[in-house]
């Protein structure tokens, strides 16, 4: 395994390892929902986890590549994630036609709350949420999982650019074979608007008439 990858593995185990307020290890909690953020802090997905697999088990099968619907449909880069933040619930007592109702609340809760949040007020999450009533989440708990030694480069800009270009081709290819919903080609739309952004930003930073550097 590459060192920078066991490096970022190491600290999302790290994470799921301590502790929330009521002593328990956050990765064992059953229910809960969870966001991701890139490396501007912008929100790009969010997502619930129930009894079958705790917030652990579920989150890092997304950011190590193991399937998941997302992964698989080029929908989410795994290496766009700079930041994961959960929202644990307690929902024990509840029977589970009724923890699956209060989680999609607290999921549609979550996701109002990101896309506040956003700049562009838009996530990648393909399916839409179905509008739920409110709840109030409780404390959350977060980690940078990028360590600080790989970091910078991860982070640059030119570096993102071409992930991002390349994770539009491939779900573009994706949409091309088969019949695409509404939702993948919005999400389409918002890795478009996300690179555009990005690339927009970049260019700033290379004033109109400086000096061009030789390419050749």
């Amino acid at each position: 395994m590459p060192v920078d990858v066991a490096s970022i593995r190491k600290e999302i185990s790290s994470f799921f390892a301590s502790l929330d307020e009521h002593g328990q290890k956050i990765g064992n909690i059953k229910w809960g929902v969870y966001a991701f953020y890139d490396y501007d802090g912008e929100p790009i997905y969010v997502g619930q986890t129930r009894s079958r697999e705790g917030l652990g088990d579920r989150i890092s099968r997304h950011l190590t590549n193991q399937r998941t619907d997302a992964v698989a449909m080029n929908v989410l880069d795994p290496f766009e994630v700079a930041e994961i933040r959960v929202w644990p619930l307690e929902l024990s007592q509840l029977g589970e036609k009724d923890q699956k109702e209060y989680l999609d609340r607290a999921e549609f809760t979550l996701f109002q709350k990101v896309i506040r949040e956003s700049k562009l007020r838009a996530v990648l999450n393909e399916k839409p949420l179905k509008p739920a009533q409110l709840v109030d989440l409780p404390k959350s708990y977060g980690k940078r999982i990028i360590p600080e030694d790989i970091y910078p480069h991860r982070k640059h800009p030119d570096i993102r650019i071409a992930r991002r270009a390349s994770t539009i081709a491939n779900l573009a290819r994706v949409i091309s074979e088969r019949k695409a919903s509404r939702g993948l080609r919005q999400t389409l739309l918002t890795q478009a608007r996300r690179l555009e952004r990005l690339a927009s930003e970049r260019l700033k930073e290379f004033p109109t008439g400086a000096a061009e550097e030789d390419t050749e």
